[in-house]
């Protein structure tokens, strides 16, 4: 257990908003809290280190340390009592188990009655101290109906393929059972032993499904209908809807994935709008997880005069600290610099926890080494991993939330723990732009994803200067709109990174800080999702990638994805078509043609995720290319989305032809400007040499142009 966590309920606030701070301490100490502007979130040596300024607040104190659990395991729960029935009733549902195997696994359940998988893959019913069952396991990922039944003198059960196979059933007599309580599916009532809850305390509830249901539903006596839950209808919501007269409507916890291919699934209709009877499945994990639902030990209202940019609550106790991060953002409309930074937080919560397949343990000797952030995510997967891995039934995880602690999302957090670069993602990687400002002196305003979405392009309107970090990889349609818009009403746009404007994702309307990707048909991708669930729930639109919903990142920033490789960089040769159209500006005071060839990301200006020109795609016709990489290494590869054949790529260039990042600057017609770089490794050689160096005098000479237009 880590001995000192704690998370916020929102990642960022205007003044006069109130953060809450939730907290988690072994300790029978009290833990301290104070509050740190963060400039520099790099523990690399080799940079300007980490730097953080103390803020005097209203959180500043000692609060009491307290243990609090969380509980993942997705269900679903009634909202009251079923009617008592005695001597005959039937449990059934339509199952598609996914690691029958694991051990027992509630269907469905009724106080001490539980239709299930037992522990040997069976289906088996339970009745009090009775266990019956069948004597043929369930394969993996195939449909069943299966039964739970009594009538007085016999408890039975049954399961039978939906479309192949023979039925097999099981009984016992039994007497005087009665069926009463409160109905839960996917999950039961279990004491701590059979509880799946974090460090063996139970909430209560235990045995969770892997898997999915469908049509769940309870029969009485003489086949009255007491329970039935329809799950194709209100597929955005955490409501279930029982269509029996008794109304025994049902709360879904932990945010299993729904609008899934039911049994019937024909295959003649991809989007669950359009069939919805064939979408009658739920996906159950027994590691889903949504929101801690922690207590709250203090809050901090923001306070008028508190600049923009990025904090952090410190909180430590008894040696051990964590860093709670979070942004504060201006009054809308009431813009206090002429910079506005674009904060990727939907990209930071989509990542959030991400168990990386290269972990090792080097990455903990680079950690003590740098005295960077302890905790990973490959260690701790119990604190709900990320949208980059896998549930342990193989089933990709599809939703995130900010509702926990995000490793990844804290000052000093390596992403990477080898080589001689600094192995820093998101927020950590996009301090090297703040830091690199504050170098420079320059002041910014903070906008996040989530007032860009909230707000529109009333957010960003008053800048004369909008630049994204070095990843914005996820949006909704909302920010991708704002973007557009500022760019379209004459605002300079600065790009400053790769592999942006890709993913769709949705925000769920009542689950605050729900967040949902569907990665359907095509792109570099961390799992696929299943034929038929290309669409999101939560919001009912095409999920996947932007360029499959008409909207290449090109379109966005004049690049888009080409390339991708391991954590390593390149660096970029100036083009002559900047100087033929007039460019020269841009790299007053650089010497030399060849660009960014260090950096503490990658150890280059051009690496890991590049993106490229494609005015097939959307880069505009007056855009100039005006430097481009070369030189990457054997494991950068083109993305899959560009390749028809062995022989043939969409573009009609090579495979090494594009394998580059473009960096590109054009004007637009409402007397804007955009300048782009391709790379995700960009922003890393800002800071380098205190900010001496020719990837920093480009990037200021375009800022200032943009400042001063």
């Amino acid at each position: 257990m880590i001995p000192l966590i704690g998370y916020s309920d929102r990642l960022s606030g205007r003044p006069g908003d109130t953060i809450s701070f939730k907290v988690s301490s072994i300790s029978q100490e009290p833990f301290e809290a104070e509050l740190f502007r963060s400039i520099s979130a790099d523990p690399n040596p080799a940079g300007p280190g980490m730097i953080e300024h103390p803020v005097a607040s209203s959180l500043s104190g000692s609060y009491p340390s307290r243990v609090q659990k969380f509980y993942p395991g997705s269900y679903a729960i009634a909202n009251g009592d079923l009617p008592s029935t005695s001597n005959d009733f039937r449990l059934s549902a339509t199952i598609w188990p996914t690691l029958p195997l694991k051990g027992k696994q509630a269907i469905l359940s009724v106080g001490d009655i539980t239709l299930m998988i037992d522990e040997s893959g069976n289906v088996a019913g339970q009745a009090g101290d009775q266990r019956v069952n069948t004597i043929a396991p369930l394969e993996t990922r195939v449909w069943y109906r299966v039964w739970l039944s009594y009538d007085g003198n016999t408890l039975s059960v049954g399961q039978e393929p939906v479309k192949a196979g023979h039925d097999t059933t099981g009984s016992t007599s039994a007497r005087g059972i009665e069926l009463s309580g409160r109905p839960i599916i996917g999950a039961m009532e279990a004491d701590d032993d059979n509880s799946s809850a974090n460090n063996g305390v139970s909430n209560g509830i235990g045995a969770h499904f892997n898997g999915k249901i469908e049509a769940p539903t309870i029969h009485g006596n003489d086949g009255a209908l007491l329970a039935q839950w329809d799950f194709t209808r209100d597929f955005s919501s955490t409501h279930i809807e029982d269509t029996s007269h008794n109304g025994l409507h049902g709360t879904l916890v932990n945010l299993p994935a729904r609008a899934m291919t039911g049994s019937g699934w024909s295959g003649r209709d991809m989007c669950f709008r359009h069939a919805a009877s064939e979408y009658g499945a739920i996906h159950f994990h027994d590691d889903d997880i949504y929101d801690f639902g922690w207590e709250t030990d203090f809050t901090f209202t923001i306070p008028d005069d508190l600049a923009s940019g990025a904090y952090h609550a410190r909180i430590s106790c008894n040696g051990h600290e964590d860093f709670i991060p979070f942004f504060v953002v201006p009054p809308l409309g009431k813009p206090r610099a002429k910079l506005c930074v674009l904060v990727s937080t939907f990209t930071y919560v989509i990542y959030g926890n991400y168990a990386r397949p290269a972990y090792n343990e080097s990455w903990h000797e680079r950690v003590a080494e740098w005295d960077a952030y302890p905790w990973s995510p490959s260690v701790h997967p119990e604190y709900g991993l990320s949208t980059y891995n896998f549930h342990g039934d193989g089933s990709g995880i599809c939703h995130a939330s900010n509702n926990r602690p995000l490793f990844n999302v804290r000052p000093g957090y390596l992403s990477m723990g080898v080589g001689a670069d600094s192995g820093l993602r998101h927020l950590p990687a996009d301090a090297h732009l703040l830091t690199w400002l504050d170098q420079k002196g320059i002041d910014y305003d903070i906008i996040t994803d989530h007032e860009l979405h909230a707000d529109g392009y009333a957010a960003i309107a008053p800048y004369q200067v909008l630049t994204t970090g070095a990843h914005p990889e996820y949006h909704t349609a909302q920010t991708l709109d704002a973007i557009e818009a500022y760019r379209d009403n004459g605002g300079n746009f600065m790009y400053m990174g790769g592999n942006g404007f890709y993913w769709r994702i949705a925000l769920h309307e009542d689950e605050d800080g729900a967040m949902e990707i569907r990665r359907g048909e095509g792109g570099i991708r961390a799992w696929a999702a299943e034929p038929g669930e290309y669409f999101n729930a939560f919001d009912g639109n095409y999920g996947g990638m932007w360029r499959r919903n008409g909207r290449a990142p090109q379109s966005i920033a004049g690049l888009g994805f080409t390339a991708q490789g391991d954590f390593t960089a390149s660096f970029y040769r100036r083009t002559p078509d900047a100087k033929a159209a007039g460019l020269d500006w841009i790299f007053d005071g650089v010497e030399g043609e060849i660009l960014g060839d260090f950096g503490l990301s990658g150890g280059g200006a051009a690496g890991f995720e590049l993106d490229r020109a494609d005015k097939r795609l959307g880069t505009p016709q007056n855009a100039v290319v005006i430097a481009r990489s070369e030189g990457h290494d054997d494991s950068t590869i083109m993305v899959p989305e560009e390749m028809l054949t062995h022989v043939m790529n969409r573009p009609l260039e090579t495979t090494e032809e594009l394998i580059r990042a473009d960096m590109l600057y054009y004007d637009t017609p409402s007397g804007g400007h955009v300048f782009s770089t391709g790379s995700i490794t960009y922003c890393g050689c800002l800071p380098w040499n205190g900010g001496d160096n020719n990837i920093s005098q480009l990037t200021l000479n375009v800022l200032n142009r943009f400042l001063e237009d």
